[in-house]
């Protein structure tokens, strides 16, 4: 429908023009009426524009024959031959394999844990214990992956704390961080460790928002502890863990280049080697935008393609993100 028409449509019909204006004014007023808010959230609207937004338009390099000197306008095009090039490059289904398996691996073990954390803290009656807890398992959440990483270097040492104690077992040290059958275990292990305490405070604050009449009245009927966890507080928690997992699945290719790449050894590349260390070396070390490009957008429409068929999974049971 053309602006002419639509103009014309709405001469036609009075009652609809009207009703177009007062809700026009109906967000004026709710602008000026609030516009505090609205300069509050200003900056994280300019940061997604900025850093979110406007990087989507270098997509296009994935369809290009990328030149640095020559830019996105001088590149010459070639359509879908990097997406080609990447379908078969052997190296690039190893690296997704690895990708796939950790992330399956930590969306199994590492997504629960601050659920089930969330749940033994909201069972500690005392106030100061519960504190102390809480910040020494938030505490590793402000390390950067660096520092974490030579923390687990040490440990697994063939001179750290875990040889030593095998060592009483008269058991030969073991090169955790040398062979491959390890690696993954380690790679999970580490990620829980560091971030169980802080993906606890969204489930902590959902806990809190609970009724308390709802476990008076369970305690009435002679529930115990066990069972007002599994008929109340579980239940009331699963709109908030569907949310976070509808978010988490989406970024499901996304391990994060940090903790990989500060744990990774060349005896581990074969299972350990992902879409961001191979994106980091193909692309900044090799000069590879075009082809690295193409992995990324690879990358997000399989992210959009399961948070979308998640989601509507999710509208089964009257939840989801949209």
């Amino acid at each position: 429908m053309t602006e002419s028409s639509v103009q014309s449509y709405l001469k036609m019909d009075p009652k609809k023009e009207l009703k177009l204006e007062k809700k026009k004014n109906r967000y004026l007023e709710n602008i000026k009426k609030h516009w505090m808010l609205y300069v509050m959230i200003l900056p994280g609207i300019i940061f997604y524009v900025v850093f979110k937004y406007i990087p989507l338009f270098g997509s296009v390099i994935a369809f290009q024959d990328y030149q640095i000197f020559k830019g996105i306008w001088g590149s010459p095009w070639v359509g879908l031959e990097n997406f080609r090039f990447l379908f078969s490059y052997q190296d690039f289904f190893l690296v997704l394999r690895n990708t796939a398996t950790i992330a399956f691996y930590q969306l199994v073990f590492s997504f629960p844990a601050p659920i089930i954390l969330a749940l033994l803290f909201n069972e500690v009656r005392i106030l100061l214990a519960k504190k102390t807890l809480q910040s020494l398992f938030y505490l590793p959440h402000f390390l950067s992956w660096v520092v974490v990483g030579g923390i687990v270097f040490e440990l697994l040492s063939t001179q750290g704390i875990v040889n030593a104690i095998l060592g009483f077992f008269d058991i030969e040290p073991i090169l955790f961080m040398q062979e491959e059958k390890y690696f993954r275990t380690i790679v999970v292990l580490s990620g829980i460790w560091k971030e169980i305490g802080w993906g606890t405070i969204i489930y902590l604050a959902a806990i809190a928002g609970i009724n308390p009449n709802l476990y008076e009245a369970a305690l009435v009927d002679g529930a115990s502890r066990w069972k007002q966890t599994i008929h109340i507080t579980i239940p009331m928690l699963f709109p908030t863990i569907l949310v976070l997992f509808l978010l988490n699945i989406g970024n499901f290719l996304e391990l994060g280049f940090d903790q990989i790449f500060n744990l990774l050894t060349p005896m581990t590349y074969s299972v350990g080697d992902i879409i961001e260390t191979y994106v980091y070396r193909a692309g900044v070390l090799q000069g590879q935008y075009s082809m690295t490009t193409a992995i990324g957008l690879f990358q997000s429409v399989i992210g959009f393609a399961l948070l979308w068929i998640f989601n509507r999974l999710a509208r089964k049971t009257d939840q989801g993100l949209w």
